[in-house]
C-alpha cells in the first residue's frame, strides 16, 4: 500500500547521528503513514548496525536500502527514489542539517496546493545558513540567486538538497547525476524547464556537530556548473 511520504536519507557511516535523526523525524513529522529509507553503499557502513538496534522503537517504517544504482550519494538517492512507496518524496541529510519541522508545510504545498516540487530555501526571508565553510556558502548563494534572476526559476536556493518531490515527477524526468548533491539541482532545473509547478519555503540549514561532512566541493563543482548552464540554456 502506498505511503503518504517517503523520507530518503543517504548515509555513509552516520552511526553517531542516526538515532538523533530518527528522534527528530518522530518529533517533527505530523503525518501518520510515512517511511524512512536509509540508503547506503557498503555492507560495512556503521549506520546499518545502529539502525538495526533501534528501528523497532519507532512507529514509522524504517527500511535499509543498499545502493543498486552505482556508488556515491547521488546513486544512493536514486536507489531510495526507486525503492520508495510514498506518493511524495523528501530527501534529507543524516547530519541533521535540515529543518525537519518544514516537512509538514512542504507536504501540504504538494498535496493540497498542487505543487510538484518544494525547495527548502536558505536565501529568502526567514531562511538562514548557520556554520559551514564560508567559500562553499558564498558559491552556492551566488549560483542560486543568479540562476533565479537570470531564468526566473521561482526559487532562490536551487543548490539546496533539502527538497520534496511529487513521485510522479520522476516518470518524466530522467536523473543523469551520478556524483553528489548536484542531483537536486539537476531535478529542479529539468522540472522547471518541463513546466512543473515549483515553489519554496524558508528553512534554516545548520552545519553538522557530529561526524565528518561528505560534501566534496572541488570534485563536485564541475557537476554543479553543468546543471547551472543547463538552466541558463533551457529555462530562459
Amino acid at each position: 500500500m502506498r505511503k503518504e511520504l517517503s523520507v530518503i536519507v543517504p548515509v555513509l557511516n552516520e552511526a553517531e547521528n542516526i538515532r538523533y535523526l530518527l528522534e527528530s523525524l518522530l518529533k517533527n513529522i505530523a503525518l501518520k503513514d510515512y517511511e524512512v529509507l536509509i540508503a547506503y553503499d557498503n555492507d560495512d557502513d556503521n549506520t546499518i548496525q545502529a539502525v538495526e538496534q533501534i528501528r523497532q522503537n519507532y512507529r514509522f517504517t524504517i527500511r535499509l536500502v543498499k545502493n543498486f544504482c552505482g556508488k556515491g550519494v547521488a546513486d544512493a538517492i536514486k536507489s531510495g527514489i526507486k525503492s520508495s512507496d510514498g506518493e511524495v518524496i523528501v530527501v534529507i541529510m543524516a547530519d541533521l542539517a535540515d529543518e525537519h519541522k518544514c516537512i509538514n508545510e512542504m507536504y501540504e504545498l504538494i498535496k493540497h496546493k498542487n505543487y510538484d516540487l518544494v525547495c527548502g530555501s536558505r536565501y529568502i526571508p526567514g531562511g538562514k545558513q548557520t556554520g559551514g565553510p564560508v567559500l562553499k556558502g558564498l558559491m552556492t548563494r551566488i549560483a542560486s540567486l543568479s540562476l533565479h534572476f537570470l531564468t526566473r526559476i521561482p526559487i532562490h536556493d536551487v543548490t539546496n538538497s533539502f527538497k520534496m518531490y511529487r513521485k510522479s515527477l520522476f516518470d518524466r524526468i530522467n536523473i543523469e547525476s551520478s556524483g553528489g548533491f548536484e542531483l537536486g539541482m539537476e531535478i529542479t532545473v529539468k522540472a522547471f524547464a518541463s513546466g512543473y509547478r515549483i515553489t519554496e519555503i524558508p528553512t534554516v540549514w545548520t552545519d553538522r556537530v557530529r561526524g565528518e561532512s561528505k560534501f566534496q566541493m572541488v570534485k563536485w563543482l564541475p557537476r554543479y556548473l553543468k546543471w547551472y548552464f543547463y538552466g541558463l540554456r533551457n529555462c530562459i
